[in-house]
């Protein structure tokens, strides 16, 4: 017993010698870590949109992990702090708490418009952190009212802008239809593309809104058959109910081209439409995975996973990217990495290369990055191949 507890005496003092020696060595305090970045995130590893979470985690996890490989920032390492929040915005408040109240953070990762929304004000008076997430909200895309914000891509209403373009190029004059959930999300570009597709001089014959999930749609197909619609946009959905309204509406004759936006169109969702599929375009703001076009910053990422990733991981790759270059100008120019200063540091970036994760020359001017792609299902090939060039608004 008295061994015991001269052993345990013994290292109490050595560790009461560390900590000493800590305190009165700066360059032990360095090696503990205060100038590390922090990046903060809150990530739904479960629930509804844990497919997404779990690809954002890598993509955030591999950028920084090569980025402190190659030295860091400025000889600075960067930590990524992700939490769990099963895509439930008061999880997601809590995990955002904890988070900054452990650690020094300047970069944070948000898991939904709600979240975005929710926490907007703490990051006002919060005064050191910039924000990305896994939203695309046209709402956030307004540098006034959300100053410490920016979406990893075009907003809802700028993938239908860049649809409509490409329509209004392939077809002068098409009709369009917008098939979308009852919910924030679905209802976001709406009212707004209906607009802009008339400046087009594309007509929307017929808006169609339904559940989330929803099963029977035979109703609603009718509907749409009879509008004879030369495309159908979906959007709001991830997956059902738009395989149900393809097979329908082929079955009926409709010879509608089928598209839809970014959630829905990770190669792996596309590719369980089965056959329905053939043919399905939508926007896409980042190179696929596999796509043989000269992308080095893909190549790194093949090396690194020699396995398909998601397009939530190239989203949560390129977040990472963006934050961290945002970080690098703050600190070329001398300046504290407080929100306004990252936010100004990202809005510099003008013709920036990403490595080809965006196929051309990204410039921030605002809350969000308005270029994308369409691309098309190879139902044989079992890939999404490209139907455009890289478009900007």
């Amino acid at each position: 017993m008295d061994t015991q507890r001269t052993s345990f005496q013994r290292r109490q003092l050595l560790l009461g010698a560390a900590g000493a020696a800590a305190l009165t060595s700066p360059l032990s305090v360095l090696a503990q870590g205060a100038e590390e970045i922090v990046i903060g995130g809150s990530i739904p590893l479960t629930g509804v949109f844990a497919f997404a979470g779990v690809g954002i985690n890598a993509g955030m996890g591999d950028y920084v992990k090569m980025l402190n490989d190659a030295g860091g920032i400025k000889g600075r390492k960067v930590k990524y702090v992700p939490e769990d929040t099963g895509y439930k915005v008061d999880v997601s408040v809590a995990a955002f708490k904890k988070i900054t109240s452990q650690n020094k953070v300047n970069l944070y990762y948000g898991d939904s418009t709600g979240f975005s929304k929710t926490i907007n004000p703490e990051l006002d008076r919060n005064g050191n952190i910039l924000m990305a997430g896994a939203s695309f909200a046209t709402e956030l895309n307004d540098p006034k009212k959300y100053p410490n914000q920016f979406l990893v891509g075009p907003d809802y209403t700028e993938m239908f802008g860049i649809l409509l373009k490409h329509i209004a190029k392939e077809k002068p004059g098409a009709k369009v239809a917008f098939v979308y959930s009852d919910s924030e999300f679905g209802r976001d570009p709406i009212e707004s593309s209906e607009a802009m597709a008339k400046k087009l001089g594309l007509s929307v014959p017929i808006k169609i809104m339904t559940p989330a999930g929803s099963v029977d749609v035979s109703g609603e197909v009718i509907k749409l058959r009879r509008a004879a619609p030369d495309y159908t946009i979906f959007h709001g959905y991830i997956l059902a109910p738009i395989p149900e309204f393809i097979t329908q509406g082929k079955q009926q004759g409709m010879t509608s081209k089928w598209m839809g936006t970014f959630w829905t169109m990770d190669s792996s969702t596309v590719m369980k439409m089965g056959e329905a599929a053939d043919g399905f375009m939508g926007v896409m703001p980042y190179r696929y995975y596999y796509d043989t076009e000269k992308a080095p910053m893909l190549e790194k990422i093949r090396a690194l996973r020699p396995e398909y990733q998601s397009t939530a991981y190239i989203q949560g790759f390129l977040a990472a990217m963006l934050f961290t270059e945002s970080a690098k100008r703050c600190l070329d120019a001398g300046k504290p990495l407080t929100g306004p200063n990252l936010k100004a540091a990202l809005n510099s970036i003008k013709d920036f290369d990403t490595g080809g994760l965006i196929g051309v020359p990204i410039t921030i001017s605002g809350n969000s990055i308005p270029v994308g792609r369409v691309y098309r299902a190879d139902m044989k090939a079992q890939k999404m191949v490209a139907a455009s060039d890289w478009i900007k608004l």
